[in-house]
Order: structure tokens, then sequence, then C-alpha cells
């Protein structure tokens, strides 16, 4: 075969990924809050993105004085109107030549209609002020007027002087307090400690052994056991007996109570009384401290009942951010520009505001549908609970709506949806499917999952049901589940084996 040159014609097709797709697939995989925040910085960025509520309407006095001038105003409008017209793309396929991004690579059900997103400024007759007479301003901050809770460092340093009296130790001290976690516990290496603060090991205990007096009990613990220790020798009940309880409390864990009774040598009543005052002892002695406040769960959509006897899914309006393109003060700029790098620059902000509210709507838009799906999908579970929720996989919900499941797996991400029966992430619905008996209808691993806690639940004490136990009365039940499959869902509900519960269930009787 001769090796000749030769010219050849082909067509083909791929997907480049644009800055502007990137963009948008960006925001479709990011939570309500991780969204606020990224439009906020956009806000900064851009001249010609503002926020909705940013938009006042004039005064009478404005309204009076700019009466007589409506006809220059007027013109002046045909003016930007036209030159909008001849400069600015707003059409679908002009936007997408000049954003070099194909607007149906991202927005395949979109028909190229201007971005509906834009929200209806409040009307200045429909304002009414409180019945109180006090007219809240944006500098008011209610959060201003609530005590501070106190830290645990603040805490302990006030108390510092109390213990320790030397400068240098003090100094010491304040550096031992950096080191505490959450919890109020010391995980440090004591020789590596001692040599980076130029002291011996022996004088570094001795600091720890001050602070362990302070408040509160069980602060500077190295573990779990002393920390319990320290308790107990402020309340003067750390005898022998008590030691070799604290000393081994993974048997207490386990609820091993023949090992327990034979280290301790007490018999069945005082184990018990020793148990129970392990229990009253604060094994987190700096957990109270500082706590910040959990911030709710804010959902992406919300389900209700509706009056047909069905399911009203609608998008939560306030994790929708409100922005609007000011194409007003775009046409007002760009007409006095003086030179094309400026006027390239205003195009360039102009065409990503447009972008970015038009994504925003499709975003939005996309939420709805999937989670709409899944309601549609997940109906059993919202009307009898989780025992009747169903398998399903992003595939089910893709085909359904027609879409890619890498999308619908970017939508469920970090998402939320309110129920009658709670708030839960989308994910939560997608689940494993475990095969029936006798060829029946195939049962979700959640649905699985309660099924086994139900029974622990419920099982008689004198009687504790094994993982072998758990299969036949499931198998009986209609869930055709291996052995090690009921213990992987066990684990994961963190229930103990059925040893163990036998042991915590005979030493509660």
């Amino acid at each position: 075969m001769a090796l000749t040159p030769k010219l050849e014609i082909r067509q083909s097709q791929q997907l480049v990924m644009t800055p502007q797709l990137m963009q948008a697939i960006k925001l479709l995989q990011l939570s309500s809050l991780d969204l606020v925040s990224y439009v906020d910085n956009e806000l900064e960025s851009n001249p010609f993105l503002e926020r909705a509520e940013e938009e006042y309407p004039s005064s009478d006095s404005d309204m009076d004085a700019s009466s007589g001038d409506e006809s220059d105003n007027a013109s002046a409008t045909r003016d930007d109107s036209e030159w909008l017209e001849t400069q600015l793309a707003t059409n679908a396929s002009d936007m997408s030549s000049q954003m070099d991004a194909d607007l149906g690579n991202v927005f395949p059900d979109d028909n190229g209609s201007q971005p509906t997103l834009d929200p209806t400024a409040l009307k200045g007759d429909q304002w009414q002020p409180p019945a109180n007479g006090t007219v809240a301003t944006a500098d008011y901050n209610l959060e201003a007027f609530v005590a501070s809770d106190v830290s645990l460092k603040d805490f302990l340093v006030e108390q510092l002087s109390l213990a320790v009296t030397s400068p240098t130790d003090q100094l010491i001290a304040k550096n031992l307090i950096d080191s505490l976690d959450d919890n109020g516990y010391l995980a440090i290496d004591m020789q590596e400690t001692a040599d980076r603060l130029g002291i011996e090991q022996a004088h570094l205990e001795r600091i720890i052994q001050s602070l362990q007096t302070l408040e509160p009990s069980g602060v500077f613990a190295r573990s779990l056991a002393e920390c319990l220790a320290i308790q107990l020798r402020e309340k003067d009940r750390y005898d022998p007996a008590m030691q070799q309880l604290v000393e081994n409390i993974d048997l207490l864990a386990r609820y091993d109570v023949a090992s327990l009774k034979r280290l301790c040598a007490v018999d069945d009543d005082d184990l018990s009384d020793m148990i129970r005052e392990i229990k009253a002892l604060n094994p987190k002695p700096g957990a109270s401290f500082g706590t910040e406040a959990v911030q709710p769960v804010v959902p992406d959509a919300i389900v209700r009942p509706g009056s047909d006897g069905g399911w009203v899914v609608e998008l939560n309006p306030d994790t929708l951010p409100r922005v609007l393109v000011n194409q007003t003060y775009y046409s007002q700029i760009s007409s006095t520009v003086k030179n094309d790098q400026d006027l390239a620059y205003f195009t360039d902000c102009i065409q990503t505001a447009n972008w970015l509210v038009k994504s925003l709507d499709q975003r939005a838009k996309t939420i709805l549908k999937v989670s709409s799906e899944i309601v549609r999908q997940q109906d059993g579970f919202l009307a009898h609970g989780v025992q009747y929720l169903r398998p399903l996989n992003l595939k089910t919900i893709a085909d359904a709506i027609g879409m890619h499941e890498s999308t619908v797996s970017r939508v469920t991400s970090n998402k939320y949806i309110a129920t009658p029966r709670g708030i839960f992430e989308l994910k939560y619905f997608f689940s494993s499917a475990i095969n029936a008996t006798e060829g029946g209808d195939a049962l979700s691993g959640e649905a699985v999952r309660y099924k086994i806690k139900h029974l622990i639940d419920n099982e008689d004490p004198k009687a504790i049901l094994s993982d072998d136990t758990l299969v036949k009365l499931l198998k009986q039940d209609g869930v055709d589940i291996a052995r090690r499959t009921v213990a992987k869902y066990r684990e994961a509900m963190k229930i103990p084996s059925s040893v163990q519960r036998r042991r915590e269930k005979r030493a509660r009787a």
C-alpha cells in the first residue's frame, strides 16, 4: 500500500467544557449555603448584578420633580432601547455565539426563553409599619443583645492563678490549655511536649496534675479512665474496687459482668451500685462550653398533601437567590466608553450576568423536576412510612425525566426535601434492592434496616435474637437476605451483637 498525502473531511461532535458550561455544572451541585456564598461573590465582582431587594420605589417628591421631563425621558429610553437591540445579545443564539457555549449543552429542556428568575420587587403601597411603631433597619442586629457563651479556654484561664502561681508555669499552663480538644481532653505526647517547652517530663506532669484540679472536674485528662478517676477522687469514691472498674472500662462497655465481678472482688449489688456511679459522671467535661448553635437544615423543596389525595412539590423560595440584571445601567455606562477594551469588559460582565441568572433559573427547574419524580416513585414512603421505601437508583430517575445520571447525581447531592415525615437528603431515597422471597417485590435496604431494628427493639430479654435468627424471621416476612448482610446492617446502625445485648439487658434487670 502506497503512502500518499490526501485531504479528508470528517464530521464529529464533542462537548467543549467552556467556562460558562463549567459554571452551570458547578451551580447545579452546590448546596443552598454554598450557592448563597457564590452568588454574593458574583454580586461583588459584577457591576450589572444586583439583589432584588435593592430596588426601591421612588418617593413622591422625585416623581413630581421628574413629571415635567417625561418626554425627554421617553426619547432617551427609545435611544437606549435601539442601542440595546444593536449592541446587546439577548436571544439564545446570539448569547451562545458570544459566550462560546451552546445553551443546549447546559439547558436541554429550555427553549431559549429569557430568564424568569427575576422576582417582583415589593411596591411601596404594600409596606405596612409595625404595630408598635418601631422600624427595624439593616443595622439593627438582635444578636448583638445576646450574651456570648464562655469558652472552655476563657473559663480555665480565669482559674489559672488558683492552681499555678509561678509565672513560668503559667505560660506552660496556657500552652496546655490551647492544646485541649473540645471535650476537655489533653491529647499530647508528653516527651515531645516537654522537649518543645524545654522542661523535664516530671515537671510537665506536675503542672498537668495541678491543672486537673480546675473546674470542670475531669478536664486535662488524657484518657477516659483518667477523666473518670479525677471525678471519683473528688467525690472520695476512688477505692481499689472502683479503680479496677475504671481501669477495665472496656469490659463495662461490653457488659462483661462476670469478669468485672472477679476483678473488683464484689458481688452483684455492689457492682450495680458502682456502675450506677460511673454512669452519673461526665465523660466529656469540656463539651458544654462554647458550643455553637446547630444550624437547622433548610430544605430546597417542600412536599405537602394535595387536595386531590396526591402530593404537591414546590421549591422553597428562601433558598433561591434573588438577583437581577441591570440592563439599563449597562446601556448607560457602555454608551460612554471611549475604547474597545472597556466595551469588551462591560459586554463580558453583562453576558456573564445573563448566563448566571439563566443558570440559576435552570438549576431551580432541575431540582423541582428531580424532586417531583422522587416523590412520585416514593409515594408509599410518604403515605405509610420507611417500611414502604422502594429500591431506587439514579438511572430510574434519569430515564423518567430525560436527563443524564450525572445530572441527577449532582442535583441530589447536598439537597434536602421537607416531607410530612421529616426533612431528608434527596440521596436518602436511593437505596439498593433486597430480593423478596417467592418472587415478591424487592425491598430497599433502608426498609430492611428498619425491619431489623424493629425486631431487635422488641426482642424478649430472655431470648435475644442472633443474626441467624434474624435471617429466619426476615425470610418469614418475605425478605431474602444473607447473614453477613444482616450483620453489616446491624453494625451500621451501631447495634451490638446478641452476646453484648444479652449482657446489657441482664445488667439492667
